[in-house]
């Protein structure tokens, strides 16, 4: 054990070295199976033991992939700080911890802003999960992540389910802080051509009550609370950590939002498509802090999401939100 951790801590990793079941043992035990898992807090699988992020040290250009304390476990932040001292370290790469290897790296120019993006700063946001001290990924403009060259991720009409955590403090009116499914060429398709869960108070497109933020999603041409530009019954999730929702099956979409340290979601929407957007025109390419044209100008923190092949249960969204809480946000 690392010396440099007190006894409670060390007593509580005895404890907890034996994993607790993640995100993605779920999802694929109920044959939605994770096709892409990313988080810079913990891992979403028990037994995984891979690496999370990859920090840049920005004096030397020198790497660092930040791994897990132990399989299933949180993240190594004592590496990240021990290998980053006084200079500072940018977030370059965020691991795909499924079998398919859809990692993502700072995004490249696209039809919106037509240069790259820059890395988060790796140390900007520092949280506690389960007791443990971990970073988030906190964008604060002009910064984003991408990947046009994917494996198993949803195309055309295919369904998929997709959440995400979020800091539910963090957030503007900006476009788009998205996570999820996109065009494969960084620029803007059309309707349809995106299916990604966007976080904020933007309000050009649609818009749920109240004045936000809210939990919609990103098909394109439209950041939506519902299938109409207004949607009263998609109501501001208010917390410091929210897990927010979005599931795309043939016809429809589904929307939920909650806080991520206690209770259930709510459906803030469960319905039929807008007009112009069936069936769907999905890429499958995956975008992080950005629009799919890599629109760069919202804000926020990300700590962890997913994206699944086919449409989950509501037992399996109970389950996984259940297993968000559990991890210990903010504890």
């Amino acid at each position: 054990r690392d010396l440099h951790y007190p006894l409670r801590r060390q007593r509580q990793m005895c404890i907890r070295d034996s994993p607790t079941e993640g995100p993605c043992d779920i999802y694929d035990s109920a044959n939605t199976p994770c096709v892409a898992a990313h988080s810079t807090v913990r891992a979403l699988y028990r037994q995984y033991n891979g690496p999370l992020y990859q920090v840049k040290r920005t004096n030397d250009n020198a790497t660092l992939d930040v791994g897990v304390l132990f399989p299933g476990g949180p993240a190594n932040s004592k590496a990240q700080d021990n290998f980053c001292g006084r200079f500072e370290c940018v977030i370059q790469r965020i691991y795909d911890q499924s079998s398919k290897g859809n990692h993502l790296s700072t995004a490249p120019a696209g039809g919106a802003v037509r240069h790259p993006d820059r890395g988060v700063n790796a140390t900007r946001d520092k949280q506690m999960i389960g007791g443990y001290p971990v970073y988030g990924a906190f964008f604060e403009g002009d910064m984003g992540y991408r990947n046009d060259y994917t494996s198993g991720i949803a195309k055309r009409d295919e369904p998929e389910s997709l959440y995400m955590v979020v800091n539910g403090r963090h957030y503007n009116g900006g476009c788009c802080f998205d996570y999820g499914n996109a065009e494969t060429n960084n620029d803007d398709d059309g309707a349809g051509t995106m299916e990604a869960i966007y976080w904020g108070n933007c309000g050009v497109w649609g818009r749920g009550s109240g004045d936000g933020p809210w939990v919609m999603a990103d098909l394109e041409n439209g950041l939506w609370a519902g299938n109409e530009k207004y949607n009263p019954n998609n109501k501001p999730v208010i917390a410091n950590y929210v897990t927010a929702m979005v599931k795309g099956r043939s016809g429809g979409f589904t929307l939920k939002g909650g806080n991520a340290q206690s209770g259930r979601l709510s459906t803030l929407f469960d319905g039929e498509r807008p007009n112009g957007y069936n069936p769907m025109k999905k890429q499958g390419a995956i975008i992080l802090g950005i629009g799919g044209d890599n629109s760069n100008g919202a804000v926020g923190t990300f700590y962890e999401g997913v994206m699944t092949s086919g449409y989950s249960s509501d037992t399996t969204d109970d389950a996984v939100q259940a297993n968000i809480i559990e991890a210990g946000y903010g504890h």
